[in-house]
């Protein structure tokens, strides 16, 4: 077995069941998970921020920095594994979004990139079956690719299935 780690910014797609697909502590920011029933195939994209052009140069060294390049890279990402290019049958899951260091809600970028990876999504024909967003409290994405099951954890919670 094998660990695909996924940092703030990162994406990446693997069929190999033997895997599991991880991002840590995500706050504010978001994890879009892709699910190919029909290739086995897993993906997720960590975006930290709504919008692509608030830092062009940014997204185009890491698009998935941004939910709104993150996601259609992601999607293209699925497709070298010979997943649909469309994203046909994907089954779609979306956690984060948490006001963790913003109290205020000044900025309200959880919020902000859970509604941007929406849009990013039903751009694309997609949508979350399954969000576990907002709160004030952060969340780690696990992903096991022999059965695409999607698992949350927390500091001080019980684990939890999304």
């Amino acid at each position: 077995m094998s660990l695909l780690v996924l940092g703030i910014g990162d994406l990446g797609a693997t069929k190999n069941r033997d895997d599991l697909v991880k991002t840590y502590a995500l706050g504010s920011c978001v994890a879009v998970v892709m699910l190919d029933p029909k290739t086995r195939t897993v993906g997720m994209v960590h975006c930290a921020l709504p919008e692509a052009r608030i830092n062009p140069d940014k997204a185009k060294e890491r698009p998935g920095y941004f939910a709104d390049t993150g996601i259609p890279m992601l999607l293209r990402e699925m497709a070298k594994h010979g997943c649909d290019p469309s994203g046909r049958g994907f089954i779609v899951k979306m956690a984060g979004g948490a006001r963790v260091m913003d109290p205020n809600d000044t900025f309200n970028i959880g919020k902000r990139n859970h509604l941007a990876a929406r849009k990013a999504l039903w751009a694309l024909g997609l949508g979350a079956v399954a969000e576990d967003v907002g709160g004030n409290f952060s969340r780690t994405v696990t992903v096991t690719v022999r059965n695409g099951e999607v698992m949350l954890s927390s500091p001080g919670r019980p684990n939890w299935k999304l």
